[in-house]
């Protein structure tokens, strides 16, 4: 891969989620927005992307994959550097397909870091609500409310404090018990000694 390339790739982590929001704000824009530009081409219609039911969910979701995917990126490129390449090597002496080689070498030697990976996409999936106040405010019909969100809409709008601390801490507990299933159990499973 080309250092360019890599760095338009990476370059969104490196943003804040608020510049980040904006941009994808001026794709998704009704009739003006680039993805209704590029629609109106081919004669589709133009979308409102943010403001159906059945898109607005999955157009927060993309926001949120363009943003994070430099950062699992980086890591997970750090994690392949480490694979020996006597393993290719032997691979191809035994005569081991490409996919063989990646099915029984590569994934299993990249389990620690898929784990790694998915905990802190778990963890980011649950605290990132900056681009839910730019783009839908959970909205239409709380069809894009995420759980933070709604929190933060329960102490903040409604000041229903009670109702939101109860919530955090069932969000925490959650968390919690994600972590201890990954510490305790998938550690177990993905350490070779």
């Amino acid at each position: 891969m080309t250092p360019q390339v890599y760095r338009s790739i990476a370059t969104p982590t490196i943003l804040p989620m608020i510049a980040s929001t904006n941009i994808w704000l001026f794709f998704y824009t009704p009739g003006l927005g680039v993805l209704d530009q590029i629609g109106a081409l081919f004669g589709f219609a133009s979308v409102n992307w943010l403001g159906r039911l059945e898109t607005a969910l999955w157009a927060v979701i993309i926001v949120t994959i363009w943003k994070e995917a430099g950062f699992f990126m980086i890591i997970y490129l750090a994690a392949l550097q480490t694979i020996p390449p006597d393993l290719k090597e032997a691979a191809d002496i035994e005569g081991a397909s490409p996919w063989t080689y990646t099915r029984r070498i590569v994934l299993p030697l990249l389990m620690p870091t898929t784990i790694f990976v998915a905990v802190n996409a778990l963890i980011n999936s649950v605290k990132l609500i900056d681009h839910l106040f730019i783009l839908t405010k959970g909205g239409p019909s709380d069809a894009s409310k995420l759980v933070l969100y709604h929190i933060w809409e329960l102490a903040f709008s409604y000041f229903d404090r009670p109702q939101a601390a109860a919530l955090t801490v069932m969000v925490l507990a959650v968390l919690g018990v994600t972590a201890a299933f990954k510490f305790i159990i998938l550690d177990r499973r993905t350490h070779y000694q």
